[in-house]
């Protein structure tokens, strides 16, 4: 895989992609406004992407498959925190065609790399819905450690859902 943050000529792949897996994404992410896969949508989402890198609070990444460079998913990490919280939230998502392949779990374990050691982070935290085996397993594989359970954590799908709560934590040689 490659990771990179999105740029302007990413917009018709990724509108084809998330448009095509529009029913597949429903069920795991919040209600897409009407104008979602827009190109002013794009633009809008963009903004708040790059205004989150100069922040230093958010980074939103692509995920392109190395052997023809095609936009498979994504990731972020957000609600970056510095000293002394110094954590931040991860989430993600992947085309249905990709899935089971073994790229996200790379996407995953590499980005918190790359957290851990350039934005010198100590902690970052994902939540699932309790029924999402697959999305466990990836964190899991990345030595996330499950935590809890936050009783209404995120609106999904239009209504507020519980989340099991996991976290990974920076070893001493991720310094």
């Amino acid at each position: 895989l490659t990771i990179q943050p999105p740029k302007r000529s990413d917009y018709a792949e990724w509108a084809t992609l998330r448009g095509a897996d529009r029913e597949h994404f429903r069920p795991w992410e919040p209600l897409w406004p009407e104008n979602a896969l827009s190109r002013a949508d794009w633009n809008r989402r963009l903004r708040l992407w790059a205004k989150g890198w100069r922040r230093g609070n958010a980074y939103v990444l692509f995920l392109r498959r190395l052997s023809d460079d095609a936009l498979i998913g994504g990731l972020s990490l957000t609600n970056v925190q510095g000293w002394p919280a110094s954590s931040s939230n991860l989430g993600y998502w992947l085309g249905s065609a990709f899935e089971g392949q073994g790229y996200m779990q790379e996407a995953v374990a590499a980005a918190c790399e790359w957290a851990f050691r350039h934005l010198d982070l100590e902690r970052i935290e994902a939540g699932t819905l309790p029924h999402n085996k697959r999305s466990q397993r990836v964190l899991q594989a990345c030595g996330f450690e499950e935590e809890g359970y936050a009783r209404r954590y995120i609106e999904i799908c239009g209504e507020r859902q519980d989340h099991v709560l996991f976290a990974l934590v920076r070893r001493p040689d991720q310094r």
